[in-house]
């Protein structure tokens, strides 16, 4: 049995996972509107043997202008390319490393979805994979002629026919039903395309789809949620999980819960990669780490750390900043998995609000120290059985991600942990992932 390797990802969004990043002078402000920005990242990893790059997307802009001013102060999540025209781009100046992208379940008909990604797919020789979300913004929600958005159990339960309805689509057509027989005059065999017919809750689509059997026969799954709802889905449906765990105990805990849902829909454990965000912010030495730390906190503005706990505090500004978060403010929103985090955070440590937002800056828990001390973090949550690897989430972009590439990596290979070269040519190869069969294929040989 071959030895377990960490799965590593890169998550390429923006400027960086730190709120301030855009104001770092070695990041270019505008650069999110450029491709040469996200060319660069792809790369890095790339070089790196990462499994993936990572584009957590949403659709519009998902934060108030709460405290007034606060938007203009927040360079994350603001203006940037949209993915699925990105990715096809990146996709020709790489070969390896896999392209995954959020699209929401709540603003996407099945039908356009499964021929983007399986045209994604092609295009990169088998590296695409599509993280489903069921979208929760009601700025979102007004985007698309609605209010407010569905409520949470409608919302995942449609997401879960969604996914249903995308994999059908794309077991349309099975390995070999492409014949492009000029002599005979057949383009395809009609016993190996088929019609889906689905009638649901949710949706009535018909089939086929209009895009070929694809390399990796679907792609990749990728799933984030810590609700109920969504770990039953991911246990379901996922064979990523985008997780975000502030301790090793809760994501042990995490992991355990959720791999042992797998067996009642007929998966092993090694069906599904848990993979928890990380923030490493490395230094050849601790001091230059915690140095670079510091810089970014410096320029990590009140008014944007104030909107940045809105969705799970409400408006702060009438508060000091430097005395702890009101107890009036922790039952102040409906509260889900990260907003939940924060307020059983607050009533743990008892942070004051400054120290809460430069606390809450950085999506997962952020790392600061040497490769080595990166390195003994991953390595004791990867052989504690938290995690199958990480989502990679620098600070900055692209040096956050060329940071960890060149320092933190190798050591990783010293280690045994990590691969020196790509073991396969698609994303699930290189994930060890097995190729997906039709449901058609597998019903045929089960009939044999």
């Amino acid at each position: 049995m071959a030895e377990r390797k960490m799965r590593l990802g890169l998550s390429i969004r923006g400027h960086g996972y730190h709120p301030a990043a855009w104001r770092h002078p070695d990041v270019p402000a505008d650069g999110t509107l450029h491709v040469e920005h996200y060319v660069r990242s792809a790369q890095i990893a790339e070089r790196g043997k990462l499994d993936m790059v990572f584009f957590a997307d949403g659709a519009g802009i998902r934060q108030d202008d709460v405290p007034p001013g606060s938007l203009s102060r927040t360079g994350r999540d603001m203006v940037e390319l949209e993915p699925m025209t990105l990715l096809p781009a990146l996709a020709m100046v790489t070969r390896h490393v896999g392209l995954v992208t959020t699209a929401s379940t709540t603003y996407n008909e099945p039908y356009n979805l499964a021929r983007k990604f399986a045209t994604l797919d092609l295009i990169s020789k088998g590296r695409a994979g599509w993280n489903v979300v069921a979208s929760w913004s009601e700025l979102e929600a007004q985007n698309f002629g609605l209010e407010t958005t569905l409520d949470y159990d409608t919302r995942y339960a449609r997401s879960a026919e969604f996914v249903e309805v995308v994999k059908g689509l794309w077991d349309s057509w099975d390995d070999g039903a492409l014949l492009f027989d000029k002599a005979t005059g057949r383009y395809f065999d009609e016993a190996k395309m088929h019609v889906l017919n689905h009638q649901g809750r949710f949706f009535k689509v018909r089939g086929p789809l209009n895009v070929a059997c694809m390399p990796q026969g679907h792609p990749v799954i990728v799933q984030a949620g810590a609700s109920e709802q969504g770990r039953e889905l991911g246990a379901a449906t996922a064979e990523v999980i985008y997780a975000v765990s502030g301790s090793l105990e809760g994501a042990r805990a995490y992991y355990a819960d959720v791999k042992g849902r797998m067996a009642k829909y007929g998966r092993a454990p090694h069906d599904l990669k848990i993979m928890p965000a990380l923030c490493p912010v490395v230094g050849r030495t601790h001091a230059e780490a915690q140095a670079k730390y510091d810089q970014l906190q410096a320029l990590f503005d009140p008014l944007a750390g104030l909107g940045s706990l809105y969705s799970a505090f409400g408006d702060l500004s009438g508060y000091a900043l430097d005395e702890p978060v009101p107890d009036g403010a922790l039952g102040a929103q409906e509260l889900r998995s990260l907003s939940a985090q924060l307020v059983e955070r607050v009533r743990r440590e008892k942070p004051t609000i400054r120290e809460l937002y430069l606390q809450a800056g950085i999506t997962g828990s952020a790392r600061i120290g040497t490769p080595t001390d990166i390195a003994d973090v991953m390595q004791e949550w990867f052989e504690a059985a938290a995690c199958d690897g990480f989502n990679i989430t620098p600070a900055t972009l692209p040096g956050g991600g060329e940071d960890f590439v060149a320092m933190v990596v190798p050591e990783l290979r010293r280690r045994g942990l990590f691969r020196a070269e790509y073991e396969g040519r698609t994303l699930r190869e290189n994930l060890g992932l097995r190729r997906v069969t039709s449901r058609y294929s597998r019903d045929r040989e089960a009939a044999e």
